[in-house]
């Protein structure tokens, strides 16, 4: 016999959050690997360009196909060819890798004055991140609080990013 959760015809909302930093997170990284492909000239690192650009082009397909399952889904049609949004969302995917790559350098130091100045950027990134969140939000690009336009936003930008 199946259990509970196993029955249930939508995603939990932490699983659906996960979700949605992963989609973010490769749409914005696919559209700029795409928008620098040109740029790189070294072959074999183009390649690994390519691999990874492919890589993410199937992680968005096959996640794409999860978010009907999320909690209070709603899908709207529109596309503009504004990229602010984006620019910010990249700007934000740095900011929260900073916070992480501080606290996990913090936790690696044991060269006192280095802690201090490795706490002290931390610090400037929590709080750069801050700013970038707030105008995201502030900006609809960051819909946080209303899950089914954050969800909109992933699969217009996640679409965007395949059809580069």
């Amino acid at each position: 016999m199946l259990a509970e959760s196993e029955r249930k015809k939508h995603l939990a909302w932490h699983e659906t959050m996960e979700m949605h930093e992963l989609t973010a997170f490769q749409a914005n990284h696919l559209m700029a690997f795409k928008m620098m492909l040109d740029d790189v000239k070294d072959a074999k690192l183009r390649g690994l360009y390519e691999e990874a650009i492919f890589a993410m082009e199937n992680n968005l397909k096959e996640l794409l196909g999860y978010y009907p399952m999320a909690p209070a889904f709603v899908r709207h049609k529109g596309d503009g060819a504004d990229l602010t949004g984006f620019y910010a969302g990249h700007l934000l995917g740095f900011c929260k890798t900073s916070v992480r790559s501080y606290a996990i350098g913090i936790t690696e130091t044991s060269t006192p004055s280095l802690r201090q100045t490795l706490k002290k950027q931390l610090n400037a990134a929590i709080d750069l991140h801050a700013k970038v969140f707030h105008y995201m939000l502030d900006r609809g690009y960051y819909p946080s609080y209303d899950l089914p336009k954050l969800l909109e936003n992933d699969m217009k930008n996640a679409n965007k990013a395949l059809s580069m």
